[in-house]
Formats: C-alpha cells, structure tokens, sequence
C-alpha cells in the first residue's frame, strides 16, 4: 500500500516528536512548528525557537529531520525563523492540558498590554494537581529559563509554572 505524502501527514508525524525540555509536548503542540512546504522530492518545515538561545533546539531539528525521514522522504530542510517572535499564545489547547495533566500550570494567555513583562510577574497561578489558586512564587527561575518555581498551600507540592511570553 502506497501513502501519499502529505502536508497532514507530516504534522502527524511531527506529533511524535517531543520537546526534550517538557516532555508532555509534541514540537505541533509548543507551537514551534510554523510551516510546512512539500516541493517535489523535499520537505521543508520552519520552526521558531521558543528563544534565541534554546539549547534544546538542536536536538529537535534532528528529531524533526529523523521523524520525516520514517514517512520515506529523503530530503527534510529544518529552518530556523526567528519573526515573529515565538509566543506561548502558540501552544494549542491540547499542548495546555498536557502540561496541566504533566504537573506543570500552563501560562496565561496574553491579552493587552507589553509581550513581555516589564515588571515583577509574580501572579495567582492554578495548582495543576488540586486546582487551588492559594499558590505562592518560590522562584522566579526554575530548571529551565521558561519555568518559575511555585508551592501550593492547598495540597502542599511544589510544580512548575511555564511562563508566559
């Protein structure tokens, strides 16, 4: 049985690949994923990083490249494209509750006002495990530049907060 190649099949293949920082996430539901173009014999996909400097980034144009390469396609071009900027209004819905069910709240959705914040950003965030509000920022730095620290007074356990960019 012959598979047509299309651009559906490839973001489905691309659901498989993981951001190795979250784990919980396809690269589809990070929203990293901006483009894809079929031109003959190649695949081009775009991605932006979610920053400039993302150290995992190399990782996941091999993981892109590697899983295109499975649907029998022999020339995959990964390009970087840095505008616009990446935003966490472009993980899905789906991406957000994989985070939730993954113990790590996901960010707030940008409404008016600067992208980035000018300003303390210590907020009222959901506790992913019991729901409470009652939570406290611990640190403004987690073990990722993406992720702050934050203590649930209701259940008592720690979790991570993807911040919002």
């Amino acid at each position: 049985m012959v598979v047509t190649l299309t651009t559906e099949r490839i973001y489905e293949a691309l659901e498989d690949v993981l951001d190795p920082e979250v784990p919980a996430l396809s690269v589809v539901d990070l929203g990293i994923v901006r483009d894809v173009t079929l031109a003959g014999d190649t695949v081009r996909i775009d991605i932006t990083p979610t920053y400039s400097g993302c150290p995992a980034m190399h990782v996941i144009e091999t993981d892109i490249v590697s899983a295109v390469r499975r649907l029998g396609v022999d020339r995959v071009e990964v390009r970087t494209v840095f505008a616009p900027a990446w935003s966490t209004d472009w993980i899905s819905a789906s991406g957000r509750a994989k985070l939730k069910a993954y113990g790590i709240a996901p960010p707030d959705r940008h409404t008016d006002g600067p992208l980035v914040p000018l300003g303390p950003t210590i907020r009222r965030v959901a506790c992913p495990f019991c729901g409470s509000s009652n939570t406290e920022l611990r640190s403004e730095f987690g073990p990722t530049a993406c992720k702050s620290l934050y203590a649930c007074a209701g259940c008592q356990q720690p979790f991570e907060y993807f911040k919002s960019l």
